[in-house]
């Protein structure tokens, strides 16, 4: 952190993450994976009203959250405050569904260090592998553990994702891939037959998504986020944008 947060309050956004190809590399010997993946950054925020006090709100407008938020100091917004040495009152509201592979609470904790010009990606991969990404933004690999973030040139696309009302654990979905022995995923994320094994209600969602739009969804991250390129509005679909 080179120097203290301005003054509050303020308004902070942030935007959700879109992992658009994922390898795992290897695995090391604390357990955590490697990864070499393509992610980049959505239109689709959150927005955190950040004041004078200490405590946390949240107010959930998402579609399709695949689980509840919680407020408490396992929050990534809290945890992020806490890394910066900072008190503050947010109040978060959600437009990015939770447990959705989609960055919700990584984007939250990424605008929490911006704010306070925070930019060590290490430390911010403590928080979460997609803490360094969302802390950079645009289009970029990612590497390592998700502290290395190489930016490429962003390119305008659209896109459509669909969330199920339900979530994919991403600690049990790397556990699956482990356990199948670690499949490479033929669609451009290996941790999807994984995840379709930890949450098999999958299928239905990506066949339906298929059927709608006449393309074959990709798994956004662990899941549970099926996404298709191009403008397919309609039956809980969200239209998003890479900026």
């Amino acid at each position: 952190m080179s120097e203290h947060a301005p003054t509050l309050p303020v308004t902070l956004t942030a935007p959700a993450k879109l992992t658009l190809s994922l390898r795992v590399t290897g695995r090391r010997d604390d357990g955590f994976h490697l990864l070499d993946a393509e992610m980049v950054t959505l239109d689709l925020c959150d927005t955190l009203e950040v004041a004078e006090g200490d405590g946390l709100d949240i107010v959930d407008g998402s579609s399709g959250a695949a689980h509840e938020v919680e407020a408490d100091d396992d929050n990534l917004v809290r945890r992020a405050l806490a890394l910066v040495g900072r008190r503050a009152h947010v109040r978060l509201h959600k437009r990015i569904p939770a447990g959705a592979g989609l960055g919700g609470g990584s984007a939250d904790a990424a605008a929490v260090l911006r704010w306070a010009r925070f930019d060590d990606l290490e430390a911010a991969a403590d928080l979460g592998a997609d803490v360094p990404f969302c802390l950079v933004g645009g289009r970029a690999r990612v590497r390592g553990i998700g502290e290395v973030v190489e930016p490429l040139p962003v390119e305008v696309r659209t896109l459509t994702l669909w969330t199920p009302p339900f979530g994919c654990s991403t600690p049990a979905v790397y556990r699956a891939w482990d356990d199948l022995g670690g499949p490479r995923g033929e669609h451009g994320n290996d941790l999807e037959p994984a995840a379709l094994v930890v949450e098999p209600r999958l299928a239905a969602w990506r066949e339906r998504l298929a059927e709608v739009t006449g393309q074959r969804p990709r798994l956004a991250g662990s899941g549970s986020t099926w996404f298709v390129d191009g403008d397919h509005p309609g039956d809980g679909r969200v239209v998003v944008h890479t900026v």
